[in-house]
């Protein structure tokens, strides 16, 4: 299997790993602390240092609650960092739902439009323009593309989420979302999916996309997961709870870890990470395991 990107072509025939860069005041693990190009470029070098294959550059939180970020502030966070990440050498991806700022983000050279929208944000939505992002990833031509689930939206997701069997629910929204953009013209081995672990959804059905991942997981895309830090582990230990700067004082890395191993052991082509060494090396262990088990 294959993920075809502006510049690369990235083989998932081994599982990947995508390292978190939010250059944000308030994402919900790390917010604050990569606010500067300089401190975000130093964290993307440390990243790749540590093993990652793909950097995922933010410039607008989405966690529970999280207020709307203007267009020319996401704008002035994240387009300083991108111009230069592009020269590091690996696929580079931006965290976005603004089509102004994945269209700027691609002039520059960026690999992977990651959307928690799906590319469902229209310009009105997205403040000013005339831009819409499924016009922007399909008058690209060539960049990856990341589709995920969210029930609502960031600002009320987790007060109203999701009711009833997630798993059928994310997996026809996926499925249909996928089938729509191949129809305007966008090449399937250009598009991961992505569930949306925490977006609209309560702890046991988080863990019921984990725990039944193969049912939903199919051949035709590969999926993308991010489990790095989210609530529903921290819900699982007392001490941490889910106040933010509870987890930032208990960043739940081996939890992360166990989360990330068992959805690649599920089928994930990719993981979402903050914690990139300890992930790395937790799926050198896997890879050696299936290496023996395979001869």
């Amino acid at each position: 299997m294959k993920w075809n990107t502006s510049r690369f072509t990235i083989d998932l025939t081994r599982p990947k790993v995508m390292g978190i860069v939010n250059v944000t005041p308030d994402s919900f693990s790390d917010g604050g602390q990569h606010t500067t190009t300089r401190s975000a470029l130093r964290h993307c070098e440390t990243l790749l240092r540590d093993g990652a294959d793909i950097l995922d550059i933010g410039g607008e939180s989405s966690r529970p609650g999280a207020a709307p970020v203007p267009l020319q502030e996401e704008l002035a966070r994240v387009l300083p960092v991108l111009r230069q990440a592009v020269g590091l050498g690996v696929p580079v991806s931006v965290d976005t739902c603004k089509p102004e700022v994945m269209q700027a983000a691609l002039d520059l050279g960026v690999d992977i439009i990651n959307d928690i929208w799906a590319l469902r944000r229209s310009p009105l939505q997205s403040g000013a323009g005339s831009l819409d992002a499924r016009q922007v990833v399909c008058g690209h031509g060539s960049c990856g593309v990341c589709l995920m689930h969210m029930h609502s939206e960031p600002q009320t997701m987790q007060m109203r989420p999701m009711s009833g069997d997630v798993v059928p629910q994310v997996l026809s929204f996926l499925e249909r979302t996928a089938l729509y953009l191949q129809g305007l013209g966008v090449d399937k081995h250009r598009i991961v999916l992505d569930p949306g672990i925490g977006f609209g959804k309560t702890m046991e059905q988080n863990f019921a996309l984990l725990g039944r991942q193969r049912e939903w997981i199919g051949p035709h895309y590969p999926v993308l997961v991010g489990w790095s830090r989210k609530s529903s582990l921290a819900r699982l230990f007392e001490e941490a709870g889910t106040d933010p700067h509870a987890r930032r004082r208990h960043p739940l890395m081996v939890a992360s870890v166990a989360a990330a191993v068992l959805a690649i052991e599920r089928g994930a082509s990719i993981v979402r990470v903050h914690d990139v060494r300890e992930t790395v090396q937790a799926l050198r262990v896997v890879h050696a395991i299936r290496s023996v088990a395979d001869k």
